[in-house]
């Protein structure tokens, strides 16, 4: 037994438990906003409601997880938000043109993997910064967008692919979730296995704490960053499918400031912004904590501009958190 896990084991009760508020801060935010909005609404802890947040929040979600990865490695993605757009509109121009409806998907995410790749190589094998990189991303994508149906939007789309995403799924006798918010859940989950069980996700962290020493050690750096890109392209690609079976309709100003929401929701999770620290656990509770507030505030019936102040609030106090936890371990 290593003496920091001594010394853990023979402090005090309520000191561990005060070490467990702080490591795991975000869940302990996330229940204190939960039971100030149940004690607001009384309507907010019904079932329906709850169903309703996890399908809000599901597009903002699938892209936060592939904004994980890439985060966690040392980089950013700025592109997600077009890039979600162009996906919607390649999967509804594709079935427009008379394209089955699953092929049509598949080759969207393959679009999405192809730009999120080809970012990623450019930064990690050109050298060039990924904020540039996919700044350029954010502003190309977005015209392609417009390019792809001069700006009109997409409709009469398949009924067999709005099921994709309003498609009910029993969880309980009598109650379910829609497809799309189990999609959210479950690519929360394999992304979750992926970082904390495989040597694909240790790689990752090595990637973001230590780069120069990562390559030293023979790890295939370059690559790794490609592949974070990859990911998060393919799941910009998904949140784009969702958000057009949604729709059911292919809309090429869709996601529009989607990437700083995704930004916001890994860093309240807990992911560092310098790579190697975080997890996919606080990524789902940062973005279930985002849509709680906005819900709440629809539920009271109070304006979007009450939702971005205080919204902005929690995230530079949970930056300033998770600053000061990291300032802690460094004494440590």
């Amino acid at each position: 037994m290593s003496t920091d896990n001594a010394i853990a084991e023979r402090a005090p009760a309520h000191r561990r438990l005060a070490n467990l508020l702080i490591e795991y801060n975000f869940i302990a935010i996330f229940v204190v906003v939960v039971v100030i909005a149940a004690a607001l609404s009384d309507n907010f802890l019904t079932f329906v409601n709850i169903a309703n947040l996890f399908q809000q929040a599901a597009v903002v979600g699938v892209v936060a997880i592939g904004m994980t990865f890439v985060i966690l490695t040392g980089n950013i993605d700025l592109s997600v938000g077009s890039l979600t757009a162009l996906c919607g509109m390649v999967v509804a121009v594709l079935m427009a043109a008379g394209w089955d409806p699953a092929l049509a998907v598949v080759a969207t995410a393959l679009v999405g993997l192809l730009c999120g790749a080809a970012m990623g190589a450019t930064s990690a094998y050109g050298q060039v910064p990924s904020f540039i990189v996919t700044l350029a991303g954010l502003v190309s994508f977005r015209g392609i967008t417009y390019l792809l149906t001069d700006g009109v939007p997409v409709s009469g789309l398949p009924p067999s692919f709005a099921a994709i995403s309003s498609s009910v799924i029993p969880i309980l006798p009598g109650l379910g979730l829609t497809s799309m918010a189990l999609i959210f859940i479950c690519l929360c989950i394999a992304g979750g296995l992926v970082l904390r069980f495989t040597v694909f996700g240790e790689y990752v962290y090595a990637t973001g704490g230590n780069p120069e020493a990562a390559r030293l050690s023979g790890l295939p750096t370059r690559l790794m960053i490609t592949a974070v890109f990859a990911i998060s392209g393919v799941t910009a690609a998904i949140a784009g499918i969702l958000l057009t079976s949604r729709l059911r309709i292919g809309q090429p100003t869709a996601a529009q400031g989607l990437e700083l929401d995704a930004i916001a929701a890994v860093v309240l999770g807990g992911t560092s912004l310098f790579g190697g620290r975080g997890s996919l656990l606080g990524t789902f509770f940062a973005v279930m904590l985002l849509q709680v507030l906005r819900n709440v505030f629809n539920l009271l019936g109070l304006g979007s501009f009450y939702q971005m102040t205080v919204t902005g609030f929690i995230i530079v106090a949970a930056v300033l958190l998770n600053r000061f936890i990291e300032m802690r371990r460094g004494r440590g």
